[in-house]
This record gives structure tokens, sequence and C-alpha cells, in this order.
């Protein structure tokens, strides 16, 4: 399970500049994590001035 950015991103990209993997890259109108890199560690949740970022069901 990895986290997902839900659509209240504001596409601030604070959670790409902290991912110590670059598991985030943009996507279309808000950040998009690569589950195949994104190892949890919660980082990018942390950050999120908006609670963008869950876990994934």
């Amino acid at each position: 399970m990895s986290f997902v950015i839900t659509k209240e991103c504001t596409d601030c990209g604070n959670c790409q500049d902290v991912c110590p993997l670059g598991a985030i890259l943009e996507g279309f109108g808000r950040r998009e994590i690569n589950a195949d890199y994104c190892t949890e560690c919660g980082t990018c949740f942390i950050v999120c001035e908006n609670h963008a970022i869950k876990p994934e069901d």
C-alpha cells in the first residue's frame, strides 16, 4: 500500500520537494504518487497543508 493524492490537492509541490525517493510527479492539475517507488515513509503526508494525501485503500 502506498499513499494517494486526492482532489483536494492544490498542486503546490511541497510533497514532491520532500519525497526522498522522487516518487511524486507532476500530473494533470495535481501531483501523482508512483506506487512502485513509494515506500510509505509518510513525509508527503506530513507536509501536505491541504490534507490531500491519504493512505491508499
